[in-house]
């Protein structure tokens, strides 16, 4: 399972190794098509990256933190920092490819 991210457990989560967070909502179709390929890829990567998925209605500081202006959007950081930002649908591979390549 991806794990909940929430401003009180955000920072920690993503401070070592690599995290790509998916930015959602339940009302937002193409994240309701997001959101199985994300929890596909936290049982594959286990151990190698941490996925996570942050609710924006419920975290609206976070998400204007990082400037996520349309959902989904997917942030993947390594030790803390964003290295690369995905707007809408992705495909599992192309997420996959992206995150192996900072491991």
């Amino acid at each position: 399972m991806a794990q909940v991210l929430t401003k009180d457990n955000f920072n920690q989560s993503i401070e070592s190794g690599v995290t790509l967070v998916d930015f959602w909502a339940p009302w937002c179709g193409p994240c309701k098509m997001q959101l199985p390929i994300v929890e596909e890829l936290s049982s594959e990567l286990a151990g190698t990256a941490t996925i996570g998925k942050i609710n924006v209605d419920e975290e609206p500081e976070l998400a204007s933190q990082f400037g996520v202006m349309s959902i989904p959007t997917l942030i993947l950081f390594k030790d803390g920092q964003p290295v690369d930002k995905m707007v809408g649908l992705q495909s599992k591979d192309a997420l996959k490819n992206k995150i192996q390549g900072q491991v």
